[in-house]
């Protein structure tokens, strides 16, 4: 069946199609993926539980997107279980949050899943991977704090950070910010994929958030503030939850030399983002066929059901690179542009039609991802800033 959303993109499917044949093995049989100009992508590879594709165009002066894939082992106990770690980490002022929670957030999983694992207690678990998130922030605070004399800049940068963790036939979500993990499930009643969005977002634009912010700062009326039709965080922040941060989350460092655009009038005593994931934990049926993880520069001109339309009406060969591109169509024409004029902009003054996006697609194979004990290819792929340092 051809969706309504699915028709939107039909036109120039053939187009995208044909640069896939002529590309065909661009990021595929690259082992650690493909930079092509303002892109960076992995076209295809296999992970432990099916196959991947990864993409990320940029457009800031400086890419401050990050993301990995690792496949194998969940731990470095030799007979822990395997698994699939997906990370999305969109940074904002700088690039340095995500490149540090690449290096060292899942290594935080693996350790502290090391320090839990017990011959009865081998799974990965949701309080496993919180512990990582804020291990992860304590170590980036720390960092700000021994750098703060000579790069006090770092104190006003952060990053979302978006997690999914497939281990054990379950499938683990975890989220800091406005990033969004997205399931096409197929409705076999209705013989359709569907979109069921996983994430919970950390974004003031949402009342939800808002009123959580209200709830944990009674006191202070400034909390969430309405600037240039926007909700923000003290004026400041579109986001509610990240990694990094410091100058919003320790007083210590709401001061010059920062910039004053970052500065608050007053002190504060408690943190006023929080790192703290939302996570989700849900057993994975033979129905779910796919995961994309986007950081918001997708979901920006995509639905939820637009990019699974696409996904699963496009060869998978290439398929995170061709999202991304759909995506930047959709840009264009909200600018009343071609989408060749766009392609000719550069970083930098790119980033008035479009953010950094990060995409990454897994499939799911319903055989492989019960096993385990299945011993399949280790991978360890970073995508992004750290594909292009």
């Amino acid at each position: 069946m051809v969706t309504t959303t699915w028709k939107k993109f039909a036109c120039w499917r053939t187009t995208l199609e044909d640069e896939g044949e002529s590309c065909s093995n661009r990021g595929g049989g690259d082992v650690n993926g493909r930079v092509d100009g303002l892109w960076w992508y992995k076209d295809t590879g296999q992970h432990v539980h099916g196959e991947f594709s990864m993409a990320v165009i940029q457009a800031n002066s400086i890419l401050e997107d990050c993301s990995q894939l690792e496949s194998g082992p969940m731990s470095s106990v030799e007979s822990g279980p395997q698994g699939t770690f997906v990370g999305i980490y969109d940074g904002h002022a700088g690039p340095e949050a995500s490149r540090f929670i690449g290096n060292r957030l899942f290594e935080n999983i693996k350790t502290i899943h090391d320090a839990e694992f017990t011959s009865d207690n081998q799974e990965m678990s949701a309080d496993v991977i919180k512990s990582a998130y804020l291990a992860t922030e304590e170590e980036f605070i720390s960092m700000v704090r021994n750098q703060w004399e000579i790069k006090p800049h770092i104190a006003s940068v952060g990053s979302c950070c978006l997690v999914g963790v497939i281990c054990s036939g379950l499938l683990y979500i975890a989220n800091a910010g406005d990033s969004r993990v997205v399931l096409g499930r197929l409705d076999k009643a209705e013989k359709e994929v569907k979109a069921v969005q996983l994430s919970t977002e950390h974004n003031a634009s949402l009342e939800s958030v808002r009123e959580e912010l209200q709830s944990l700062h009674p006191d202070d009326p400034q909390i969430v503030v309405l600037k240039h039709k926007v909700w923000r965080v003290k004026g400041i922040i579109q986001v509610s939850r990240s990694i990094g941060d410091a100058y919003l989350k320790k007083s210590e460092f709401n001061r010059a030399p920062i910039l004053p655009k970052f500065r608050l009038p007053e002190p504060f005593e408690k943190p006023i983002l929080l790192a703290e994931p939302s996570i989700l934990v849900q057993k994975l049926y033979p129905e779910d066929q796919f995961l994309i993880f986007a950081s918001d520069g997708l979901w920006e001109h995509l639905t939820n059901q637009e990019a699974v339309d696409f996904v699963n009406n496009t060869p998978r060969n290439g398929i995170a690179r061709k999202l991304v591109e759909a995506a930047l169509q959709e840009a264009a024409k909200k600018r009343e542009m071609r989408y060749s004029d766009l392609k000719k902009i550069d970083r930098g003054v790119r980033r008035h039609f479009h953010d950094d996006i990060t995409v990454i697609i897994l499939f799911l194979d319903c055989r492989l991802i019960s096993r385990s004990s299945f011993r399949g290819p280790i991978i360890s792929i970073k995508g992004g800033s750290d594909a292009n340092t």
